[in-house]
Parts: structure tokens; C-alpha cells; sequence
């Protein structure tokens, strides 16, 4: 007799992980930990039609900011990180827990007490290391164009290739 499956392993959708607390999607529109880095999109202060893309690297903690088209952010750089990564930085948390955030970074905190993300800025020591901002956003404008389907329990056809359970070609 054989176990029963997960749950996730029966349906044809993926349980989505409510955030650790609401956050404020005009700063910090998109926001993930993939690729080995922490990255995301982060609206401009001065600008409303401009956009950065931010990162910052598990393990060097090396970071990057650029807006959408690669023009480089004048305040990474020069002092540390700019506002838009430390925006980023700080909506992780909201998103996925400090905890977790520092885990996949591979920053280490103090156990005792509870820090939160300015603890977290400050045990990072990267340095500024451009990278190409056209993956990430091409992966936001790609998750904002699910806004625009029509709500609908049909299977995507962009996701067909996922396999049944039980079923062989």
C-alpha cells in the first residue's frame, strides 16, 4: 500500500504562502529570492513613470541597482547601498520573515533578541557589482501580465508542462 500523496502533489495549483505581514506594493512592487540573490523592483521617489532594479547577492552580498534600461542609480555606490536596495531589503522582510531573508542571504544574526532589517543591512558587507537589470523586470512585467487574465480554474497552457501524478508518457 502506498502513501498518500501531498496535497501540492494532487493539484494543478501551487499554494501561494501568505506574507509575514501586508506590505506596501507602490514602494516595492515586485519582490523575490531567486537566482542565488535577493531582487525585486522598487518604484523611484522622484519619478513616477521610473523604476530600479535592485539586488543583492546570497553569500557576497554584493549588490546592484539600476532602473529598468540600465542606467545606473547614482546612489549605489558611493556610501553603500542606495535607498532602493535598502527598500528591497526591508519589504523581504515584510514578505518572507526576517529569519528567512538572512537564511538564503547567508547573513549571520544574533540569536538573542529580535533584531529586524537594519540589523540585517548592517552585518551585509558587499560592495557594488552591476548586473543586468533586464531579467528581473522582464520577470516582474511577466507576473503583472497574470493581473490580466480572467479569473479562471482552467490550467494555463504556459504551465502544461508540469506532469500529472500517476500518469506516464
Amino acid at each position: 500500500m502506498q502513501p498518500e500523496a501531498p496535497e501540492y502533489e494532487q493539484s494543478s495549483t501551487a499554494r501561494v504562502l501568505p506574507p509575514v505581514q501586508p506590505r506596501k506594493l507602490a514602494k516595492v512592487p515586485f519582490v523575490e529570492l531567486a537566482d542565488g540573490r535577493l531582487q525585486g523592483v522598487v518604484s523611484s521617489g522622484s519619478d513616477i513613470a521610473r523604476v530600479y532594479v535592485s539586488s543583492v547577492e546570497a553569500g557576497s552580498h554584493d549588490y546592484s541597482c539600476s532602473t529598468n534600461n540600465n542606467r545606473p542609480c547614482g546612489g549605489a555606490g558611493s556610501y553603500g547601498t542606495c535607498k532602493h536596495v535598502d527598500a528591497l531589503i526591508t519589504e523581504a522582510v515584510v514578505q518572507y520573515g526576517l529569519r528567512p531573508v538572512a537564511r538564503y542571504l547567508r547573513v549571520e544574526l544574533p540569536e538573542e533578541g529580535e533584531p529586524g532589517a537594519w540589523e540585517l543591512r548592517r552585518a551585509m558587507n558587499g560592495t557594488l557589482n552591476r548586473t543586468e537589470a533586464a531579467v528581473v523586470f522582464s520577470r516582474f512585467l511577466h507576473h503583472l501580465s497574470y493581473l490580466e487574465l480572467p479569473v479562471s480554474t482552467s490550467p494555463m497552457v504556459e504551465l502544461n508542462w508540469f506532469p500529472a501524478a500517476g500518469v506516464t508518457a
